[in-house]
């Protein structure tokens, strides 16, 4: 499997013809890899509503045809924009796919779309080709981040670093030990002054934490890491 990261918090994972789509924020997005017109997903993830991580959903989704997947009332507002078909999980929920499944899991902040609908955000558990990949969307760190792996191993974690909307690079060295990921691909930081960080020294606090057991890639946007 290849997850290609778009730059921000989006991420592209692809196994065989299946390509699945998280967070498709492209359009005004500053660090984006590729343009949303480029992109032919077969199914399209959201983690929660903010305009930085709901982007281009509709216009993606309404062109591919590509199947639409978030949280309840986040996936109520895509039917009404147009979305044909969309799965309407809640925390704790899983959709069985041909070529996996996806779970929500919790994650500790706030949503609102551009629309105005109010929505809780979630993380991603995401099994495509047999690996998991944990999206932990925008979060701050706190205990039940621990949980997922008793269930499923977590062979690679998309993790928020950049602070000030999510936790910093700090408290994502704890969380990155506490979920026990093989590998962290940091995201959400650098995209805007505010969330400006050093990846590297994430990379150096993990691996240090971890005793290497973890370890943590970083990727430019456009970047793909093969698992």
């Amino acid at each position: 499997m290849d997850i290609r990261f778009l730059g921000h918090a989006c991420f592209e994972l692809s196994e065989g013809d299946t390509r699945v789509l998280i967070d498709p924020f492209l359009t005004g997005n500053p660090k984006a890899a590729v343009e949303a017109s480029e992109l032919e997903p077969t199914h399209i993830l959201l983690t929660h509503g903010h305009s930085d991580h709901y982007g281009d959903v509709v216009d993606i989704a309404k062109r591919t045809g590509a199947p639409a997947l978030a949280i309840v009332e986040l996936a109520g507002e895509l039917g009404e924009q147009g979305v044909e078909n969309v799965s309407d999980p809640n925390l704790g929920g899983t959709v069985e796919f041909d070529w996996g499944w996806v779970r929500l899991v919790p994650a500790w902040h706030t949503s609102t779309t551009p629309n105005g609908t109010v929505n809780t955000p979630a993380g991603l558990v995401v099994n495509l080709g047999g690996k998991v990949v944990y999206h932990l969307g925008d979060t701050c760190l706190f205990s039940d981040l621990k949980l997922v792996k008793e269930r499923d191993p977590v062979d690679v974690a998309l993790m928020c670093i950049g602070g000030h909307y999510t936790m910093d690079r700090h408290d994502a060295a704890i969380a990155a030990e506490w979920v026990g990921a093989r590998t962290v691909v940091p995201c959400h930081y650098d995209t805007f002054p505010p969330i400006e960080t050093d990846a590297q020294a994430f990379k150096q606090d993990v691996e240090s934490r971890t005793g290497g057991s973890t370890t943590v890639e970083v990727l430019d946007p456009g970047g793909t890491l093969s698992v």
